[in-house]
């Protein structure tokens, strides 16, 4: 019994110091991705404060809209990968062949906050 409550004292114990180092962790990243489109070539940029963490190597969604933007019945349209170009961390679907409303999106990580782009229109 005696240790029963030893091993437990140093269980707690030991627990107690994680408490204050999660408590402290890192905030999360700001991201920024953008979008644009030549005709229906659509491609962009992502930014961020910690790129090597948060813009590099970054999956990209785009989504088609087909209602109100950020609504239910937008689909998943496309994605890439970010790559180090010109000092930018870009990313491109190629020429889609498809118009409409798209807008870009990254979804967040353990260190780095999540983007939205804002939407934008390609046509032919």
């Amino acid at each position: 019994m005696r240790a029963l409550v030893l091993t437990t004292a140093v269980l707690v114990a030991g627990g107690v110091g994680l408490v204050p180092a999660l408590a402290h962790a890192a905030p999360k990243a700001d991201v920024t991705v953008t979008i644009t489109a030549e005709g229906t070539d659509l491609s962009g940029i992502v930014k961020s404060s910690r790129p090597r963490v948060c813009a590099a190597d970054r999956t990209v969604v785009v989504f088609k809209v087909h209602g109100a933007p950020g609504g239910t019945d937008d689909t998943r349209f496309a994605s890439d990968t970010t790559d180090l170009e010109g000092g930018h961390y870009a990313w491109s679907t190629g020429n889609t062949g498809t118009e409409g409303r798209f807008y870009a999106r990254l979804k967040a990580t353990s260190e780095c906050k999540g983007a939205t782009s804002r939407v934008i229109r390609a046509q032919r």
